[in-house]
């Protein structure tokens, strides 16, 4: 592969203009397809296999017409201090606004007021209105929300606390003030660890072209494959993340092959050669964790992971193409002032901080290597009491109208108010009738009747009289302990219900559906660890020519991501440093979370574990006794491994700042498991376990090593003349 690799390098060098039109005629096509494909469809939130998506589906088949996809919109009022809401002149304000909005727009499919639902709290301080569309809510128009937002006003300025709960207004997730110093800090980290802002700006350049392809290729493809706009926010974070780290990597090779006295061009195609197949290897790691979301069953994460994968295959495709093509039209520009003037580079010395880090480390590598161990285990921990589920409105700011109204209606009705149980009734063997009636009233009897119930609505029939829906209301939230343990409570005595009536039901909504949601999560949890792990062990063999290699990289893994969620659980479950950031509340962690951590998290591990034990093992290859080696490896690619974290680890923490909970928790889980990867487990427990194994570490059985394919990471065969390579370099092109 080395020997390819080079040839493609040097291919690129030479044929750079060629190869910088191809990439900017592919970015012009995606983007023209982008422009004129149709809009991509809503997000595919569907949940195969749980049963609360059987009852969905079963409600949808029954009650045509009346799908769940529409907008929804509740409208709190709360009289004032000491007044009820069903005074005369409040009254007369909530009706007024009930009517303003039926009557406001066309996509408003009904507006009901609490007086005709009997949607008043038993104290009459507290009412709200029931309002549905006929659209989704990303599809309702600014006239729509202006007049559900005017029609709360008139009735604040009649006296009342007026809030809006729901999904109509509810805004798209992001928005902090810190999301968009990912790439200056960058930018700094860059410039510091290149010495040319040539040097910075050429891995920011090809990481933002590469992104645009990918993203302008989603949407020019969304209508096809259902790919909705949620489809590449993983793809966009994921692909400047590696695409900067990528070009990083081969323009770090390319300054070190300048450094030892290689014209251009052939610093070019061996940086190529040898960067260029661990960019290789690393990228198909990444690719192996994000397509193995696939496993979890879930269409939304399966698109991601997919669409991911894309982005980050562009990326490794840009780092071999036009990274050498650009080294090519400015082959002086990306050096370091020191070695343009002709003096030696103070990185390039072999006692940099990379090499006196790893003669630390291996003078002491078992204190070292326990400290590591154990610090990771510590902070591992709280995982044993993660809870997983989905937040809502109340992991909102208090500052939003959706958390107040959400407060409010706990407040007045009870806090298990905000999510009621929907149960669904499948009557279709007693048929229509008198029958089928008296059944459901039975089972709506049963479940009143369970422990932690409060009320039950009277049941709704479908034209056919077949299917029957009503709602149970919890005495507890959401989001409580009590409440899973409630629907698990009405599942398990349901056979004995069905035995007794002859009718089936099944128990959905919100509540049911995140519970449901983290049970398929957790179930799917080991499955896919074992696949992608046992995946990239096999990939990690080839590369690395060793049994023990890839099982102490699966190892390092998983201390990371294990202390990593154990933050996240300690932070925004039991509220460990909430206020540092900026956590209205607290609450159970986001059920797709362990899965985003797992696979983002192993893919750019191995990133790292590709190219610092690739410069060990080249090393080791090329005569170093094992111990030094791994001083050299650290030597070469410590700086630049420490870069490409920082660099990872500003774009992820971005996002800490942002306004919604479950963005700050993605930043913060990613940018912790890069900390503990990157810096704990690369850099303390790596060299202390392959210098305490010595030559064992790069041990393969003969039988083993005769059937792996041979590939050539470490760029032995380019020690050996490549056949095709110039007999005589040209002249070297002016910098800039």
């Amino acid at each position: 592969m080395a020997a390819y690799l080079y040839r493609l390098g040097r291919l690129a060098f030479r044929r750079r203009k060629a190869v910088v039109l191809v990439w900017l005629a592919v970015l012009a096509a995606v983007g023209i397809g982008a422009a004129v494909a149709p809009s991509a469809p809503d997000t595919d939130a569907s949940m195969p296999g749980i049963e609360s998506q059987k009852a969905f589906d079963l409600m949808e088949q029954r009650f045509p017409g009346t799908s769940t996809d529409g907008a929804s919109a509740r409208i709190v009022f709360a009289a004032p201090d000491g007044q009820k809401v069903t005074a005369q002149a409040y009254k007369h304000a909530v009706e007024r606004s009930v009517d303003t909005i039926a009557d406001g727009s066309p996509q408003v499919s009904s507006a009901v007021g609490p007086f005709q639902a009997n949607a008043v709290s038993k104290d009459s301080t507290t009412a709200y209105a029931s309002i549905t569309y006929k659209a989704a809510s990303g599809n309702l128009t600014d006239a729509t929300k202006r007049s559900l937002q005017n029609a709360a006003q008139d009735a604040r300025d009649a006296g009342l606390t007026v809030d809006i709960g729901g999904t109509a207004l509810a805004s798209t997730p992001g928005g902090g003030a810190t999301e968009g110093l990912g790439v200056p800090l960058a930018a700094v980290v860059l410039v510091i660890t290149f010495g040319s802002l040539a040097a910075a700006g050429l891995p920011l350049l090809t990481a933002i072209l590469g992104v645009g392809v990918s993203m302008a290729g989603i949407m020019a493809l969304g209508s096809v494959f259902g790919l909705s706009s949620q489809t590449g926010t993983l793809a966009t974070m994921l692909g400047l993340a590696v695409g900067i780290d990528y070009a990083l990597f081969v323009v770090s090779r390319y300054r070190e092959e300048r450094a030892k006295g290689h014209h251009s061009q052939e610093a070019a195609a061996l940086a190529a050669g040898t960067a260029g197949s661990a960019v290789v290897f690393a990228g198909l790691t990444v690719v192996i964790a994000l397509t193995g979301l696939s496993v979890v069953g879930i269409p939304l994460l399966t698109k991601m992971g997919l669409a991911a994968s894309g982005a980050v295959l562009i990326g490794v495709l840009i780092a071999l193409t036009l990274v050498p093509a650009l080294l090519g039209t400015w082959p002086n520009a990306v050096l370091a002032r020191r070695v343009r003037r002709g003096r030696k580079a103070r990185g390039d010395s072999d006692r940099n901080m990379g090499t006196r880090w790893a003669r630390f480390v291996l003078r002491r590598p078992l204190p070292v290597l326990l400290l590591s161990v154990v610090g990771l285990g510590v902070l591992a921990v709280p995982v044993m009491d993660l809870q997983l589920g989905s937040t809502g409105a109340e992991a909102k700011s208090t500052a939003t109208t959706e958390r107040r109204a959400y407060d409010e209606l706990a407040e007045g009705f009870g806090p298990g108010f905000n999510g009621p149980l929907t149960v669904v009734v499948d009557a279709t063997a007693a048929g229509p009738g008198a029958h089928a009636r008296s059944a459901v009233a039975t089972i709506g009897k049963k479940i009143t009747d369970t422990d932690g119930i409060v009320a039950v609505s009277a049941p709704v029939f479908n034209a056919a009289g077949t299917t029957a829906t009503f709602s149970a209301t919890p005495s507890t939230a959401p989001t409580d302990q009590a409440t899973v343990d409630l629907i698990h409570t009405i599942r398990d005595e349901r056979t004995d219900i069905e035995a007794h009536t002859g009718m089936s039901f099944f128990v959905t909504g919100t509540t049911a559906l995140d519970i449901d949601m983290a049970g398929k999560v957790q179930s799917a949890l080991l499955p896919y660890l074992a696949v992608v792990v046992g995946l990239a062990v096999v990939l990690l063999l080839i590369v690395f020519r060793s049994v023990l290699v890839p099982l102490k990289a699966a190892v390092g893994f998983l201390l990371s991501v294990l202390a990593a969620l154990g933050s996240v659980v300690a932070a925004f479950q039991w509220g460990w440093g909430a206020d540092l950031l900026g956590l209205e509340s607290t609450g159970p962690i986001m059920s797709l979370m362990p899965i985003f951590m797992v696979g983002i998290v192993f893919g750019l591990a191995m990133d790292y574990q590709v190219f610092l034990v690739s410069r060990m093992r080249e090393a080791y290859v090329h005569g170093e006794r094992p111990a030094q080696a791994v001083v050299s490896g650290f030597r070469h690619s410590a700086r630049v491994v420490v870069a490409a974290a920082l660099i990872m680890m500003a774009v992820f923490s971005g996002f800490i700042g942002g306004g919604e909970s479950m963005i700050k928790m993605i930043g913060f889980g990613l940018a912790t498991a890069v900390l503990f990867d990157a810096f704990v487990v690369r850099m303390a427990f790596v060299p202390t376990v392959l210098a305490l194994l010595g030559d064992k570490a790069w041990w393969l059985p003969r039988w083993l090593d005769q059937l792996l394919p041979k590939v050539d990471v470490e760029g032995e065969s380019l020690a050996r003349p490549i056949v095709g390579a110039p007999v005589r370099e040209p002249a070297e092109t002016a910098g800039v």
